[in-house]
């Protein structure tokens, strides 16, 4: 679905990236974990065309997108979930989806996607007259990622999707995601929570100084030397 290859990137001259490999399958979803400054952002922002890539390759289902612009990759079937719950905070929850139609020139097309969106977050639908600032952290984290489907995209790029959410929402967020997954959506997430979206994962990846450090499964998090180097040495998974 998604392979990067030898990627060194950043931004202006700064060198964020060093020779970094990753891949991500169909109906797959991927993690992106390590320290902070490690460059997991940058991973995704290289991605979609928001970091400078200097060298290496991005190859989404056999055609090299490096230099494409945003709004092709978007066109293409990639859409991205910013760090920090981005909504238009004084526009409706309907308004902020129909921002993410702004590709779409098709009304009838805009609105079957919305409506299959709010088969899928129902509590969307109950909100969506509501602004979106005044919606809870995790109601604000969910219309950001229904927004970012409006798209139907092949693959989903999430940036810490559960930043600031309590326990008991981070896990509706992570439960969403997994539906997401199993509809056919490969997701790339990056995420500081290692052992919840470890459990989620098919695959993890760790970052360290913008190099992969280690890739593996579930068991990822019971290496000790990875324990001792990313989460403190008394850190228990």
């Amino acid at each position: 679905m998604l392979k990067i290859v030898n990627l060194n990137s950043g931004y202006n001259k700064t060198k964020i990236l060093h020779g970094v490999y990753l891949e991500i399958n169909p109906k797959e979803i991927v993690v992106l974990i390590g320290p902070n400054g490690a460059g997991k952002s940058t991973a995704l922002k290289s991605i979609f065309s928001l970091a400078d890539v200097y060298s290496g390759k991005i190859i989404f289902k056999d055609i090299d997108i490096t230099d494409l612009k945003t709004h092709e990759l978007i066109s293409l079937g990639i859409s991205f979930v910013p760090q920090g719950r981005q909504v238009f905070s004084n526009m409706t929850v309907l308004e902020n989806l129909e921002m993410g139609a702004f590709t779409i020139n098709d009304q009838d097309i805009v609105k079957r996607s919305i409506e299959n969106i709010f088969k899928k977050f129902t509590i969307l639908e109950k909100k969506q007259n509501a602004l979106a600032g005044n919606l809870s952290g995790g109601q604000q984290q969910l219309l950001a990622i229904a927004r970012a489907l409006i798209q139907n995209p092949q693959i989903l790029l999430l940036d810490e999707p559960s930043l600031g959410l309590d326990p008991k929402t981070m896990k509706e967020v992570f439960e969403k995601i997994v539906e997401i997954k199993n509809e056919g959506i490969s997701v790339l997430m990056v995420e500081q929570n290692a052992k919840q979206a470890v459990e989620i994962a098919d695959r993890t990846y760790i970052l360290e100084n913008g190099t992969i450090a280690v890739e593996g499964g579930k068991d990822i998090l019971k290496n000790k030397k990875i324990k001792d180097i990313y989460f403190g040495g008394g850190a228990s998974f």
